[in-house]
């Protein structure tokens, strides 16, 4: 039986410098850039690739679209979700929902980034939501 894991997410973008900054600033990790179309922010935990436009054309046409996606909601765990909230207010308008405990047991943060991505910042508050990530 093979193993299967999720080593990345990748956003495709039209505005990549934009995009790269936001997520710079949003999670307090800096990117390494590969190619000035092609970046990653790395932890522990995650990959987070963003390539620009021009990075599709190694897969072909219609493959992705910038600043369309309604269906993903890119997760992050953070230590004090309210804490972040006064930090990411400052760097959008398009804030979801602000720190609201939700009934799993974690308290979250919805926000968009400039292409409109939904992002969650969580910290787990229940009993069970922190044996869950402890």
């Amino acid at each position: 039986m093979s193993s299967t894991n999720l080593v990345s997410i990748r956003i495709i973008t039209a505005d990549i410098k934009r995009l790269v900054q936001f997520f710079e600033a949003a999670t307090q990790i800096t990117a390494k850039w590969f190619t000035e179309d092609f970046a990653e922010l790395q932890s522990k935990s995650f990959t987070l690739a963003i390539g620009s436009t021009k990075t599709l054309a190694f897969f072909g046409e219609g493959i992705a679209e910038p600043s369309t996606n309604k269906s993903i909601i890119i997760e992050f765990f953070v230590e004090n979700v309210d804490d972040d909230y006064r930090r990411i207010k400052e760097l959008t308008h398009e804030i979801v929902q602000e720190p609201t405990t939700m009934p799993w047991g974690n308290r979250s943060l919805l926000f968009r980034d400039p292409d409109g991505n939904l992002i969650n910042f969580f910290t787990p508050v229940s009993d069970e939501a922190k044996k869950k990530f402890a």
